[in-house]
């Protein structure tokens, strides 16, 4: 446990690179099962929609000592429906109803204060129609749309139509995720759910696409050199960009544990729930994607390319007749070109592709091949 905290350490400070591009097939089953998981969820146990998308009433009491779930109990009795009940910061409750017309929500107003002992005067209801949330949930998904459609855009004519397409499916994955995630909990699905799906869409597609830019610039003029392969340089480019990627993880996942974890569990404020799950699990799913699925794909897009078939066959023949004149085989790293044969005098060039140190060709000698004497 120890080593592999070190490698960790290492590997944050830059100090050493991981093949994240060469190990892609593990990466894409990890995220089918995860994805499979979260579908199935949501086929079995469906999202709890709230009153804002599925229609109901919210009934506010005033301040009293009856507890959560004789309230609960009272207002299913009285409803005949599953009721969710809060208990605000200043004593009142807040009980949600689904599928509640105007007139059943007079008479289920009127139980509720027999039952609780208080005023039905003194019961706020406000009703919400199930067509105004139809209306809510359609706006929110076409919303959702043209933000997809905006995205694939503007990527295809600031990248080009290959990282659109990763990016893309990166989003989706992204979306699912959360989306079954919400499902499996059980969690209410607000308006505030639907903002922090937005919310975790722009921060994922802005990890993504500085991954992106780094990768652009790397790239450049790719087929001009023999040295490497576009994968290996996208591994190069991922590692450089892997420490920010991280750090800004960090720092947006603190606050929102914060609201989740404590203010919705401890403190028991239940409505910061709707936001911050979403928040949450997509901040840490679009982290992901942009490490582990974005890029690798547009290597897997760029590499069935003739252009890029055909330096990777010229980097493999120079590394061979590398390994052929250098003699002894050197040693493989991940990610490396030395993994495909290449021999010492490529050994140094292939350790910055995989973004570790390289290692020396010859051992004990100093500038010019001469003895390097003291070490310093």
């Amino acid at each position: 446990m120890s080593r592999l905290g070190s490698i960790g350490a290492r590997l944050y400070r830059g100090e050493v690179g991981y093949d994240f591009v060469g190990k892609r097939m593990i990466w894409y089953g990890l995220s089918v099962l995860i994805t499979i998981m979260a579908i199935v969820g949501l086929g079995v146990r469906g999202l709890n929609m709230g009153i804002e998308f599925s229609g109901g009433a919210v009934f506010t009491t005033p301040k009293t000592s009856v507890s959560v779930a004789h309230a609960q109990e009272e207002a299913e009795q009285a409803s005949g429906h599953p009721a969710i009940v809060q208990k605000l910061g200043n004593g009142t409750l807040r009980i949600q109803i689904s599928e509640v017309d105007t007139a059943k929500a007079d008479q289920i107003r009127q139980d509720l204060a027999k039952d609780l002992k208080v005023s039905a005067e003194d019961i706020n209801a406000e009703l919400v129609g199930p067509s105004w949330g139809e209306q809510i949930a359609n706006k929110a998904w076409l919303g959702l749309a043209i933000f997809m459609a905006l995205v694939v855009v503007y990527l295809a004519i600031a990248f080009e139509w290959r990282m659109a397409l990763a990016a893309l499916i990166a989003l989706i994955h992204d979306l699912t995720i959360t989306v079954g995630v919400y499902a499996l909990v059980g969690f209410e699905v607000t308006p505030g759910t639907v903002i922090g799906l937005l919310t975790i869409l722009g921060y994922s597609l802005y990890d993504t696409v500085v991954v992106f830019d780094g990768l652009k610039e790397a790239t450049k003029d790719i087929t001009k050199q023999s040295r490497w392969t576009y994968s290996e340089i996208a591994n190069r480019s991922l590692n450089a960009t892997l420490v920010r990627s991280i750090n800004t993880t960090i720092v947006a996942l603190l606050p929102v544990a914060g609201l989740l974890f404590i203010g919705g569990g401890v403190l028991g404020g239940g409505m910061l729930n709707d936001i911050s799950l979403s928040l949450f699990v997509g901040l840490a799913a679009g982290a992901y994607s942009s490490i582990f699925i974005a890029t690798p794909l547009v290597a897997d897009f760029k590499e069935r390319e003739p252009q890029m078939k055909a330096l990777a066959k010229r980097v493999r023949a120079k590394r061979a007749a590398a390994a052929a004149k250098g003699g002894d085989e050197p040693e493989h790293g991940p990610g490396t070109a030395a993994s495909n044969g290449a021999g010492p005098d490529v050994d140094e060039e292939a350790a910055a592709v995989a973004g570790r140190p390289s290692r020396p060709a010859a051992r004990g000698r100093g500038r010019g091949g001469r003895p390097s004497g003291k070490r310093r």
